[in-house]
């Protein structure tokens, strides 16, 4: 086996240790590490949590004496900086590496090239790139957030097969069976904040919680799109789970004496400027960023949906399709708004298809891409 085969045979184990922590480490990376030695692996670790050790430094303590002449293999850039737990370059020169591969820079300024340099001055080969695409994908919040201070968008909806999210007469539960149910959980796990519009809020009063066993140990927040203050006071969002993992993003326009009855139940209530007279969720998407929010879960409904993905917010789509057939000319739709014409129809990209229980989950990214992207298919 080549050298590079077994740079990425490592390193895909380096990368599973990351993602066993996902959801867990917001707002900092996942991160996992393998220290090898004669082609045998001497110690692992991946980061568990924000403020705990690091997983380079687990790895190391894992391997103890067999690090020293060893390859480290981690998924992101070594910490040369001071945070909540000591920088693991130092760890990494005083443990005896011989040589360090690199999945990705990290993107952090702080970082980003910095760890890697001093890796260098110390006299260990370095190298960078095995596995990058994975490492990123990995990551993408986190890399969204560091370079463009806003939270990684996933707009989520269930829908029956013909695209209605309800039946005519609203009634939505439950479209999708337990399996996709669970997986819409395991999404919601996986993010820092899930939000919806005060429509579906007045429609549906969600929990907006994670529901799975064993209990989940974080409380994402969950964010109301409330231009005028309107969410009652005896809405579920307000009484499940802690009252301050609720935001309630609302306009100039909202009264006082809504803001004030919210805020006695417990909610942060946000005012924040408005765009058509609705939150500009520009502004939005800042402050949440600005909360260490680096994934959010979009669960609509229509018109919310579609007024992030025409600000240009939303990075990923899943869709539950349920197996079943509901029509009706008044029945909601995963995007209303204004629509667009086919020409400019928002693209989906790095397609994947798969099956929970009955039904079928669909993903994508939005296609960004400056190519004809538009154009016949």
């Amino acid at each position: 086996m080549s050298l590079l085969e077994l740079d990425a045979r490592f390193m895909e184990r380096a990368l599973a240790l990351a993602d066993s922590a996902r959801g867990l480490t917001s707002p900092n990376p996942l991160v996992g590490a393998v220290v090898v030695r004669d082609g045998l692996v001497a110690g692992e670790g991946y980061h568990a949590q924000a403020g705990t050790a690091h997983a380079e430094r687990l790895a190391l303590a894992a391997a103890g004496l067999q690090a020293r002449g060893a390859t480290l293999y981690v998924t992101l850039e070594p910490c040369v900086h001071q945070g909540r737990t000591p920088p693991c370059v130092s760890a990494v020169v005083e443990a005896g590496i011989r040589r360090v591969v690199v999945a990705v820079l990290d993107p952090n300024p702080r970082v980003s090239g910095g760890g890697v340099a001093a890796l260098r001055q110390a006299g260990i080969a370095v190298s960078v790139g095995c596995r990058e695409a994975d490492a990123r994908r990995l990551n993408r919040p986190f890399f969204t957030w560091i370079t463009e201070r806003r939270p990684f968008v996933t707009l989520k909806a269930a829908m029956s097969l013909d695209g209605k999210i309800a039946g005519w007469d609203r009634s939505s539960r439950w479209i999708t069976g337990e399996a996709a149910r669970r997986a819409g959980h395991r999404l919601r796990s996986e993010s820092d904040a899930v939000a919806v519009g005060i429509g579906t809020l007045l429609a549906d009063d969600p929990e907006l919680t994670v529901r799975l066993e064993p209990a989940w140990p974080r409380e994402p927040h969950r964010v109301v799109v409330d231009s005028r203050a309107r969410t009652p006071c005896s809405a579920r969002v307000l009484s499940a789970g802690s009252p301050g993992r609720t935001l309630i993003a609302v306009t100039e326009a909202a009264p006082s004496e809504n803001v004030e009855a919210l805020a006695a139940r417990g909610a942060q209530v946000v005012r924040l400027p408005a765009r058509d007279e609705r939150v500009d969720l520009a502004a939005l998407a800042a402050e949440l960023a600005r909360r260490d929010v680096t994934a959010l879960l979009l669960e609509g409904g229509g018109e919310l949906n579609a007024a992030f993905l025409e600000a240009g917010l939303v990075d990923r789509v899943v869709v539950f399709v349920a197996p079943m057939l509901l029509g009706g000319r008044s029945a909601p739709t995963p995007l209303e708004g204004p629509g667009r014409g086919l020409k400019e129809a928002f693209r989906l990209t790095a397609m994947t298809v798969r099956r929970e229980g009955e039904d079928l989950v669909i993903e994508g990214d939005i296609d960004r891409g400056e190519s004809d992207v538009h154009g016949p298919r």
